[in-house]
C-alpha cells in the first residue's frame, strides 16, 4: 500500500514475556509511517529494545503473569500485586484518544484493562487460547464485543464463536511461529554429536529450579548418549544463578557473536549458552527440547522438536491439561525427577524414527507461519 501522508502512532500492550517478542516481532515490521510505542504491562519489556519506545509503568510481580501454577494469582495478591493496578489504569485513562491505534498481544487482562478505561476499536490478537479445550465464556465474548474491533485467534473455533456474535474475528495461523528470535549465534558449528537438546527452563522466578531439574536430567544419561546441549537464556535471567543452582561453572565467551553467553560445565557436561534473541538458531540445531517455558514451547513444537516438559504439585492442572489437549503426543510429560526426565531422554534421543513422528504431530498441531501477514494487513488498513 502507498505511504500514508500522516504519520500514525499505534500502542502495542503485551502482557508477559513471550507476548512481549511476538509485539515486538510485529513492531519491527511496520512501515516507518507507523510510528509505535509499546506497554509491556509486567515486566521490563526487554524485547522492545532497539525496536521501539517502552511507555507506561513498571509493574513486577511474583508469578511475572504466568498462570500456570497454582495459587500464582493469590500469591501476587498477597505480595502486594494489586499496587500495580491503578498505575496500570491511571495511564491507560491517560492515553485514551492519544493514539491513532491500541494492539493488545496476550490473553484478556490487556483487553479487560482497556475496556475499563475507556478504549474501544481494539486490535487484539490472542495467543493465549489454544481452541483445544475452554472457548471464551460469556463474560468475555461480551467484553470482546464491546472493546474489539479485529481478533485474530489461534483457532477457527475461537473465531467461529466470536463471529456469532458479530465480532470480526480471523484465524490466519499462527502467529508464534511467525515471531521465533533469532540472533547473532552459530548454533550449529557447536555441534559435535549426533543428536543435540535445547533447555528451555522459562523466564521467571521458578527458571533456576526448572534448569537444575533439567540439568540433574541429562546427568543421569551414559557418556555415550549424551547430546550437545544448547541454553537459551531470558533477558531476565541470571546466569550466576544457574551455575550455583547446578554446581556449574561459567566459562569465559567463545565468541564475538552478540547473543553468545559462554558456557557451563562441570567438566563431563558442557551446556552452550545464548540470549533468548537466538532462540531460533538453537532449535534449528536442535533435534527436541527439554522445556518449561509457555510461548517457547509452542514455537519449539511448531518446528518439529519434540518437548519434554515436567509437570509437578505446583501446576495449574487446568492449564496444563487444556495446553495438552492441543500439543498431544509431541510433549511427553514427566514427573518432576531427574531419573523420570533421563529415561524420556533416552527413549527420544535412541529412537530417530519416534521424533520424527511426534515432529510430524507437533507441526500438524501447532500450525505454520504466515499469520502476520494477515496481521500487518490490517494494521496498515486506513
Amino acid at each position: 500500500m502507498a505511504e500514508a501522508s500522516v504519520r500514525l502512532r499505534y500502542l502495542f500492550i503485551s502482557n508477559g514475556h513471550g507476548e512481549d517478542w511476538i509485539s515486538a516481532a510485529i513492531v519491527a515490521r511496520l512501515p516507518k509511517w507507523i510510528e509505535a510505542e509499546a506497554y509491556p504491562m509486567i515486566g521490563a519489556g526487554n524485547a522492545y529494545a532497539n525496536v521501539c519506545r517502552i511507555v507506561g509503568p513498571r509493574a513486577s510481580l511474583a508469578s511475572e503473569g504466568w498462570r500456570n501454577v497454582k495459587g500464582s494469582l493469590r500469591r501476587d495478591l498477597a505480595t502486594g500485586g494489586l499496587r500495580t493496578v491503578p498505575p496500570a489504569l491511571s495511564f491507560l485513562r491517560k492515553m485514551r484518544g492519544k493514539y491513532d491505534r491500541v494492539v493488545v498481544v496476550g490473553d484478556m487482562v490487556g483487553v479487560l484493562a482497556c475496556l475499563g478505561t475507556g478504549h474501544r476499536d481494539l486490535i487484539y490478537l490472542d495467543v493465549y487460547k489454544t481452541g483445544a479445550a475452554r472457548l471464551y465464556s460469556v463474560p468475555e465474548r461480551w467484553a470482546i464485543k464491546r472493546a474489539c474491533a479485529t481478533v485474530f485467534c489461534r483457532s477457527d473455533n475461537l473465531a467461529r464463536t466470536l463471529e456469532h456474535i458479530g465480532v470480526d474475528a480471523r484465524c490466519a495461523g499462527n502467529i508464534m511461529m511467525d515471531t521465533i528470535p533469532s540472533g547473532d549465534y552459530d548454533a550449529r558449528a557447536r555441534r559435535t554429536k549426533s543428536t543435540a537438546v535445547t533447555l528451555l527452563p522459562g523466564s521467571r522466578a521458578l527458571t533456576a529450579e526448572s534448569f537444575a531439574l533439567q540439568v540433574d536430567g541429562l546427568r543421569t544419561l551414559p557418556p555415550d548418549l549424551r547430546p550437545d546441549i544448547f541454553l537459551a537464556v531470558a533477558g531476565s535471567i541470571n546466569v550466576d544463578d544457574l551455575a550455583k543452582k547446578t554446581g556449574l561453572r561459567r566459562t569465559s565467551m567463545l565468541s564475538a557473536e552478540s547473543a553468545d553467553l559462554g558456557e557451563l560445565s562441570d567438566g563431563t557436561l558442557t551446556i552452550h549458552m545464548a540470549k533468548g534473541s537466538a532462540m531460533g538458531n538453537l532449535l534449528a540445531a536442535s533435534d527436541l527440547v527439554l522445556s518449561q517455558a509457555g510461548t517457547a514451547t509452542v514455537q519449539a513444537l511448531g518446528l518439529g522438536k519434540p518437548a519434554i516438559t515436567v509437570v509437578n504439585p505446583r501446576d495449574r492442572r487446568s492449564r496444563f491439561t487444556d495446553e495438552q489437549m492441543l500439543f498431544g503426543e509431541a510433549r511427553t510429560v514427566v514427573p518432576d525427577e531427574p531419573a523420570a526426565i533421563g529415561a524420556a531422554l533416552r527413549h527420544l534421543l535412541q529412537d530417530d524414527s519416534e521424533r520424527r513422528r511426534l515432529a510430524k504431530i507437533g507441526r500438524e498441531r501447532i500450525g505454520g507461519p504466515g499469520a502476520i501477514h494477515a496481521v500487518l494487513d490490517r494494521l496498515m488498513e486506513q
